[in-house]
């Protein structure tokens, strides 16, 4: 199963940029309305703009914008080094929620929110 998971953004651009930033990888796509990070062979992480998705789906979708801010998704990698990413996700504008920690289901997670609220956790498996 291939899984395409689509982030809501109010700024494409800006989110294009930190994603780009924080994840150190290029965009494999990036055009008005859709940029799309290939995080592996079965996962891409999808940027939409806010009005993309109610163009798209219209009245049926409550409004993506008027939940700015608040957390509507997590996006939880894991990754060789967390302390790295999290501290290019705090470089670049995001807001720390928790610093690197070991956690009771065996991950060592680091938390931080983007601006368009959206949890990124960073984590590697504690041995």
């Amino acid at each position: 199963m291939k899984a395409n998971i689509i982030l809501y953004v109010s700024d494409q651009k800006t989110s294009t940029s930190f994603y780009e930033k924080v994840l150190m990888i290029h965009p494999v796509l990036n055009v008005p309305g859709m940029t799309e990070f290939r995080l592996n062979e079965e996962t891409v992480l999808g940027l939409m703009p806010s009005a993309g998705i109610k163009r798209l789906l219209g009245d049926k979708l409550p409004d993506p914008d008027k939940a700015a801010g608040i957390p509507r998704a997590e996006i939880y990698l894991h990754v060789t080094d967390p302390e790295s990413y999290h501290s290019r996700a705090l470089e670049n504008g995001a807001k720390e929620l928790s610093p690197l920690l070991p956690r009771d289901w065996g991950d060592t997670v680091a938390y931080s929110l983007d601006s368009d609220g959206h949890v990124l956790a960073f984590a590697k498996e504690t041995l």
